[in-house]
């Protein structure tokens, strides 16, 4: 199906009748970008993008989960609108991020959904704080693999898009996240445009990319016994068409923590949460409230 069978979308006509708020929590080492849905009173939901991403990815699940979650859905630091530290971001730097903006919201327990680096980082954070931890989503979850060709192919889009913030490579970039190309619309190529073209994003970007160089990698990724130590009901969800790995992956992953379970959505890539809204919600919702 081509984009001009689709009906136009948007960032703001996917948030047109959605109740919420952006701005900047500003901690005591970084300034943190949000998209906030949700009141407070409710469990707090923590969802997090994948490298070189921003909060904008979930801007389909917002109203959704706001119905059941006090949502923040932040720019990781080196990302977005956050902070840019000017050295190597590993994951120990985004536990950090993460660990201050929950303090700053006062929640002594949350939620969390990943993607990509945000799994990798939440699967972390839940085997070293399970006593902050009610359940975790790993969403096509990094951390697991070093697949070189992967990274390769990951590192120099990503590059080419920080060096050159042109149109096509813009949009090159975010067509590696979609089974289906045509989802790539004008308005989210200009949305990661305009974050690409920040001034300091080339340094950002050369950062936010540490994790693709091996030997930083290797000492960042999560082992089979780190898997194994965490203890929170976990859900990896993963997709027929993921670039990043086969669902062989996700299903050993989820074989190996205590409580995990796994979930596979069809005819999705690496953003099923975009792509396939409506089954990703549903299978979402249903693990992070205890119905199924």
């Amino acid at each position: 199906m081509s984009s001009t069978e689709r009906p136009y979308t948007s960032v703001w006509s996917d948030l047109a009748q959605v109740e919420f708020r952006q701005g900047f929590l500003e901690t005591p080492r970084y300034r943190t970008r949000y998209l906030h849905a949700g009141t407070p009173g409710k469990p707090v939901l923590l969802l997090l993008h994948g490298i070189t991403g921003h909060a904008e990815a979930y801007v389909r699940n917002l109203a959704s989960h706001a119905e059941h979650f006090d949502v923040w859905a932040i720019d990781f630091i080196g990302h977005g609108y956050s902070s840019k530290p000017e050295h190597p971001l590993e994951i120990p730097h985004y536990l950090d991020q993460v660990t201050e903006v929950l303090d700053h919201l006062g929640a002594e327990k949350a939620f969390f959904s990943g993607e990509s680096l945000g799994g990798w980082v939440a699967a972390r954070f839940a085997q070293l704080y399970p006593e902050r931890v009610e359940r975790i989503v790993l969403n096509t979850m990094g951390g697991t693999m070093a697949n070189p060709k992967v990274m390769e192919r990951l590192y120099t889009l990503s590059m080419q898009a920080a060096e050159d913030p042109s149109w096509e490579r813009v949009k090159a970039r975010l067509e590696w996240l979609m089974a289906d190309p045509a989802l790539v619309t004008d308005d989210l190529i200009r949305t990661r445009q305009a974050i690409f073209e920040q001034p300091d994003w080339l340094m950002a970007c050369r950062m936010n990319m540490a994790l693709q160089d091996p030997e930083i990698r290797a000492r960042n990724m999560l082992s089979d016994d780190d898997l194994r130590a965490i203890q929170a009901p976990a859900l990896v969800i993963w997709t027929t068409k993921d670039p990043s790995g086969p669902v062989d992956e996700g299903r050993r992953i989820a074989g190996l923590i205590p409580s995990g379970r796994l979930a596979v959505i069809e005819n999705a890539g690496h953003w099923p949460q975009y792509e396939q809204t409506e089954t990703f919600d549903r299978i979402h919702l249903d693990f992070l409230t205890g119905k199924d």
